[in-house]
């Protein structure tokens, strides 16, 4: 069963998607969404297979839910009147990219693809599964909240994320923003050449390090370019200090 969340900020986009998917026995409905940011919320509490997402929407864009995505991730179609974005839509793996109006063949052929890759996942061992998601892109830009809004933040002016409350926090020079994804699931999918964890309660961007104290006990304290400090566990210390010198 393939389980579809639809994104479109037009009622009639979604019921027309509706009455399309109706007639495959294997596919469920379970939610809509009118924007971006409920799209996100409603992909975090419903788990869907499949995403339908439009891509020009009030709040935030498709493009920029599906690069905020955690794993593991939905499979996304994107649905749209417009064919310019189709290139940035592939390049955040999607399925299919369907101009409308929708048409029933071309909605159908996304879905076996869909289908295709949810049974070769579900065939493969172990270490296949590890080794394609070892090859996935590492993600370079980041939808975090402030006050009542989402930001899309490129990781070039992230500082560090850290754990606050049991919430992950997005630190850059300007303010700071709250996010979702734990900090195991952010050091999984972040480029490990620019960010490194220090503790269990902090992972830095190399390139914000302007200094490093040592600390008696082999634990350390790293100075950011914004003159800030945090602190580096012992167990991290050496392998910091490495990681620097390259």
């Amino acid at each position: 069963m393939l389980r579809i969340l639809i994104v479109d900020d037009e009622p009639a986009a979604r019921d027309r998607l509706r009455q399309l998917l109706a007639a495959a026995a294997d596919v469920e409905v379970v939610g809509e969404a009118g924007d971006g940011l409920e799209a996100i919320e409603k992909i975090a509490a419903l788990r869907p297979d499949v995403v339908l997402l439009d891509i020009q929407m009030p709040g935030c864009s498709g493009l920029d839910v599906a690069a905020s995505l955690a794993e593991p991730r939905p499979r996304i179609i994107f649905c749209t009147a417009y064919d310019e974005h189709a290139l940035e839509a592939f390049e955040l793996n999607a399925v299919d990219y369907l101009l409308k109006p929708i048409n029933r063949t071309r909605l159908a052929a996304a879905l076996d693809r869909v289908r295709a890759a949810k049974s070769a996942a579900d065939d493969a061992d172990l270490k296949v599964r590890a080794t394609k998601s070892s090859a996935s892109p590492r993600q370079t830009r980041f939808l975090a909240k402030h006050a009542n809004r989402y930001h899309v933040i490129e990781d070039t002016a992230v500082l560090y994320f850290s754990v606050e409350d049991g919430m992950t926090k997005l630190v850059t020079a300007a303010s700071h923003y709250w996010m979702d994804p734990s900090l195991n699931d952010l050091e999984a999918r972040l480029d490990a050449a620019s960010f490194f964890r220090i503790s269990r309660h902090a992972i830095v961007n190399l390139h914000a390090v302007k200094q490093v104290v040592p600390q008696q006990g082999g634990a350390g304290q790293i100075v950011l370019s914004t003159g800030g400090t945090l602190d580096v566990s012992r167990r991290r210390f050496g392998e910091l200090l490495e990681k620097l010198g390259r």
